[in-house]
């Protein structure tokens, strides 16, 4: 869907596009599958022709419209990189210590970024000392959630409201990562604030954007539900708070070492003004509609300006 609208905003006089998809195995697919599957081409286009991995160094800019492992955690920043392509989004740091719960939160932590109280565990430790989970969690107090270290899209969280809750979340956890992190509940229902920043080494922040929903927490069905939850922007909160939370998000941002753009949510506890910060996106769902592309359309710029902004902040970074 990203690609899709992306395809359809770059201004066609301005660039040439070659679109490709990369499908489930990692194959690098043809232009005429890649056609037929974007819905740009024919059940009777045939052509195979393939556009070979390391050809991309041929391209003015690459743009990885990839979520998750594989596409949002460095590799393909990588190979790209090897390549000499430049491309939109973070570099291999950025987006690896982004992807990864654990680092994004020991780096913001050292930045003095305000986050929830959480444990890391790995699956030899909770093998071996099963015990040491329970323990853990009793620390921490429930409810919790328990999350895959480097999964996106809610993908493997759950939140535990017991303990006799605790020993599923961890083995669906843990069937999908080796690390695992438990992490407390910032309240029993924060707001949800996110903000968009634009830009390399002087990056911009958006208006702040408020996300409701009625499920116990911004799950996978809730995400990608129609109806199942509503965006605010500008978020109905202070000016104090909205210029905390981009204040914030802009530390965040260059602590982490990120480029281009990311999409950073916090949760907001309205009864003791408390902000922490939950997540760095370091590509976020890119439709015209997505949170993203309307906090900038929000500030003023467009979703065809906001697209073409971003592949001149690639040419620019490498």
């Amino acid at each position: 869907m990203s690609a899709r609208s992306v395809l359809a905003a770059l201004p066609a006089g301005r660039f040439e596009v070659t679109p490709l998809v990369i499908d489930a195995s990692g194959r690098w697919l043809g232009r005429g599958d890649t056609a037929r599957i974007l819905g740009e081409g024919s059940a009777s286009d045939t052509s195979s022709s393939e556009l070979r991995p390391y050809e991309v160094a041929g391209y003015d800019v690459v743009w990885p419209l990839l979520h998750g492992p594989n596409g949002e955690d460095g590799t393909v920043q990588g190979f790209l990189t090897l390549t000499g392509a430049a491309y939109v989004g973070s570099g291999v740091l950025g987006s690896a210590a982004s992807m990864d719960k654990v680092m994004t939160k020991q780096v913001l932590a050292s930045a003095g970024v305000p986050q929830v109280p959480y444990r890391l565990l790995t699956r030899h430790t909770w093998h071996e000392q099963p015990e040491r989970a329970g323990a853990e969690a009793q620390a921490l107090g429930y409810p919790l959630f328990v999350k895959p270290a480097n999964l996106g899209s809610s993908v493997g969280i759950s939140r535990v409201g017991h303990e006799s809750e605790l020993d599923a979340a961890l083995a669906l956890a843990f069937s999908l990562d080796r690390r695992v992190i438990l992490e407390a509940a910032a309240s029993r229902k924060p707001r949800e604030l996110e903000v968009g920043i634009l830009g390399n080494d002087a990056p911009q922040a958006s208006p702040v954007g408020e996300l409701r929903f009625d499920a116990p927490f911004y799950d996978y069905a809730t995400k990608y539900t129609a109806g199942e939850a509503s965006e605010h922007i500008p978020a109905p909160v202070p000016a104090e708070v909205a210029a905390r939370v981009r204040e914030l998000a802009l530390v965040a941002f260059k602590a982490l070492d990120c480029a281009g753009l990311a999409r950073i949510d916090f949760f907001y506890v309205e009864e003791t003004g408390e902000l922490l910060l939950n997540e760095v996106n370091t590509m976020p769902g890119f439709t015209a509609t997505s949170m993203y592309s309307k906090l900038w359309a929000a500030a003023g710029l467009d979703y065809p300006e906001l697209v073409t902004r971003l592949i001149e902040l690639a040419q620019e970074e490498r």
